[in-house]
């Protein structure tokens, strides 16, 4: 089982993609990366709204995310999102075990 989040950070002055840039400056984006259970963490830019940044971040299991939760560098994310002054939307996948169904693969391009 893995879990997938998106954040969508939404902020002013472009903002939201200068935390972006900051987080992937300051490494911070590599130390989670590295972190025990994170199977992935990237930001995208949605083409309808430049002042959004959508992070998708994806983990082991709910244990992988608490310790995450739990460590020194929440601290440091927290304050760039107020340092940005961000506001943010969240949203949790499960993922599902069985994969995609093959009536579906018809409609992937590999």
């Amino acid at each position: 089982m893995s879990i997938t989040v998106h954040l969508y950070y939404t902020g002013e002055n472009g903002n939201a993609r200068k935390f972006a840039e900051e987080m992937q400056t300051s490494g911070l984006v590599d130390a989670i990366r590295a972190e025990a259970g994170n199977e992935g963490y990237a930001y995208f830019l949605p083409m309808d709204d430049p002042e959004t940044v959508l992070l998708i971040d994806q983990w082991k299991d709910q244990h992988a995310i608490d310790l995450h939760h739990a460590s020194p560098m929440m601290g440091k994310i927290a304050a760039l999102r107020e340092k940005y002054d961000l506001h943010m939307k969240v949203e949790r996948f499960i993922s599902d075990e069985a994969g995609i169904p093959d009536h579906d693969e018809t409609f992937i391009r590999k």
